[in-house]
């Protein structure tokens, strides 16, 4: 394969799978992705969520990337790896890349806004956590865990839950993955038209 690498996206020759292709036609939003956040408190089931949602916005084609902030530090890398070593010879950054993927790593402090920006070219950003910001959410209520909100109603789409009682907001099972695809794209087309 022939690829052309340009740092920070993988260009494709004309062997690319053809259902990537498909999906950079299908929801592209002019390089403003539509970012939703998936929160709750802790271990109501985000990653176990997005783990479900996923697959099914990859049916209808759109084209999402997650962030997850780690409220302490993370190690970003895996230890004993060259380009570990190379991160904890003194390098500012590193980056390693294939003909398919990339990792980037820098030494610097990046807000999620900024992140956003990195992700331009998706159409959809799920934002793992973020309850206490202003993005759109569907807030995830586990009756084993917690029977409240922690987010601002405003600010949320629908709560899923496994509890018989009721909130401010519209309510969705917790498992209701179709049900909250299609909230997030009814969001995104009101999204656009804004």
């Amino acid at each position: 394969m022939d690829a052309k690498m340009q740092l920070g996206s993988v260009q494709f020759d004309e062997h690319s799978d053809p259902v990537i292709e498909e999906k950079a036609e299908s929801h592209v939003n002019e390089n403003n992705p539509v970012v939703v956040a998936i929160s709750g408190c802790k271990n109501s089931g985000k990653t176990t969520f997005l783990e479900q949602l996923l697959p099914v916005l990859n049916k209808r084609r759109i084209r999402t990337a997650v962030l997850k902030h780690d409220g302490h530090t993370f190690e970003p890398d895996v230890p004993g790896t060259d380009s570990y070593r190379i991160r904890k010879a003194g390098a500012e950054g590193t980056a390693i890349y294939c003909d398919s993927h990339y990792m980037v790593i820098k030494n610097k402090k990046i807000t999620a806004d900024d992140l956003v920006k990195e992700f331009s070219d998706m159409d959809l950003i799920l934002g793992e956590g973020f309850k206490k910001s202003d993005y759109p959410k569907i807030e995830l209520i586990r009756q084993a865990n917690s029977q409240n909100m922690v987010c601002d109603p405003k600010n949320v789409l629908a709560v899923a839950t496994d509890c018989g009682k009721d909130f401010p907001v519209k309510k969705i099972g917790l498992e209701d993955y179709e049900e909250a695809a299609d909230l997030i794209e009814q969001y995104m087309r009101e999204a656009k038209t804004k």
